[in-house]
């Protein structure tokens, strides 16, 4: 049993074959639970472990398109989607299609998206584990941010090297 409140930064690691992975999935809505309940609350974004993007979209179609999935409206979505490409360092990638695209940007797309609507709750499932080294810095700097906007999120590692970050840290 867990709870996640608002301004929260939670991390679930476990060993691999755990089932950190089916836990966001029912945490998001995305798979059915056997027992028990989850109470959610609020615009919820979804980052799964593997990206799920088109591999013949560009990264500013990939944001179009989801702009219009979410509901938002042209000068929202223009503005949302601008300040993603400013914060992951999109802007150079913008008009390439996705398999063109390295592993690390696929990822920082895939967060792009699961962020385009301004969630309230974000899960993500490794959302680092394709990043380099500035393209985590850049992740921890929007996590902080998350938190003291009043976001809830919750991620699922392998490991946590920077314990300080996390309000809660569980282990399956």
């Amino acid at each position: 049993n867990f709870e996640a409140h608002t301004g929260q930064l939670i991390a679930i690691l476990g060993e691999n074959g755990s089932g950190k992975s089916t836990l966001l999935r029912i945490l998001a809505g995305a798979e059915d639970l056997d027992r028990g309940r989850v109470h959610r609350m609020g615009r919820m974004g979804y980052c799964p472990q593997e990206p799920l993007v088109y591999p013949y979209l560009t990264i500013e179609e990939h944001l179009e398109l989801f702009a219009l999935a979410y509901g938002l409206a042209a000068p929202v979505a223009r503005a949302s989607a601008a300040r993603l490409f400013e914060r992951f360092d999109l802007g150079p990638w913008r008009n390439q299609v996705v398999e063109e695209l390295s592993g690390g940007t696929r990822q920082k797309l895939n967060l792009a998206i699961a962020l385009l609507h301004d969630p309230a709750v974000v899960l993500l499932d490794e959302p680092y584990a394709a990043l380099d080294l500035a393209s985590y810095r850049a992740f921890v700097a929007w996590a902080e941010e998350a938190r003291r906007g009043g976001k809830c999120v919750v991620l699922i590692a392998h490991l946590v090297l920077e314990r300080e970050h996390f309000d809660a840290i569980l282990t399956l």
